[in-house]
């Protein structure tokens, strides 16, 4: 079945301090966007790349294109305009696929560069499978939830929680149903978007380091990690 990624990444430098939105800003000397796209290329050098970003972004990517002719040597891919919201965004992404023949979907946060192809590879085999997958990881922290009725915070096993990261990959009918729903501000991401259409989501477990790089030190981490020893 065809592979297709649909990287979102519509951030700012707002959390970074910097006038760069952060998935352009630098990881070992290359924009953290393609880090993200060599990773999923790593994976599987068929999969089809689409890269959702916002519009004013756009011209930017591109001089950076220019920059770096290895991403697109390397990481060829289709640029898409992104939405107000996530949702709007990843919907955007869906669009530009052409839905004739049957694929799975992998929808992927742009500031996520250290996912291991073989995470990638994983979370394809089980949407296969069973139709949908979202990496996740345990919790290593306890966990402590706000009960309005009994007002005051309430202890969660943390076993029983897991910290969802992305990719998050489905069969692509399934995924155009689900986004034809009207948008909710509840949809925090595009398993719940799913889970709203009424699927069940299945996890599968990721690792750590695949950080969703936010602030700098989250930008120092990734660098470390990416320094040591292979």
């Amino acid at each position: 079945m065809r592979k297709i990624a649909i990287i979102v990444a519509g951030g700012t430098g707002q959390r970074m301090n910097s006038a760069v939105a952060k998935q352009f800003l630098l990881l070992q000397n290359k924009p953290i966007l393609f880090h993200t796209l060599l990773a999923f290329k790593a994976a599987d050098a068929n999969t089809a790349l689409i890269v959702v970003l916002p519009a004013d972004q756009v011209a930017y990517w591109k001089s950076l294109c220019e920059k770096y002719p290895e991403i697109m040597l390397e990481t060829p891919h289709q640029i898409v305009f992104g939405g107000e919201t996530r949702f709007h965004s990843s919907k955007n992404g869906l669009a530009a696929i052409d839905s004739s023949q049957p694929c799975l979907v992998a929808i992927h946060d742009g500031v996520r560069p250290l996912i291991q192809p073989n995470t990638i590879n994983k979370a394809y085999d089980v949407a296969a499978d069973k139709g949908n997958c979202v990496v996740s990881v345990s919790s290593k922290d306890s966990i402590r939830l706000w009960d309005s009725t009994a007002k005051a915070f309430k202890s969660v096993l943390r076993d029983d929680v897991k910290i969802i990261q992305t990719p998050q990959v489905f069969e692509l009918n399934s995924l155009q149903d689900a986004f034809n729903q009207a948008y909710s501000p509840l949809f925090t991401d595009d398993a719940s978007v799913m889970e709203a259409n009424g699927s069940i989501i299945h996890l599968v477990e990721g690792e750590y380091t695949n950080i969703k790089i936010t602030t700098p030190e989250d930008l120092l981490v990734a660098e470390s990690i990416l320094a040591q020893p292979k």
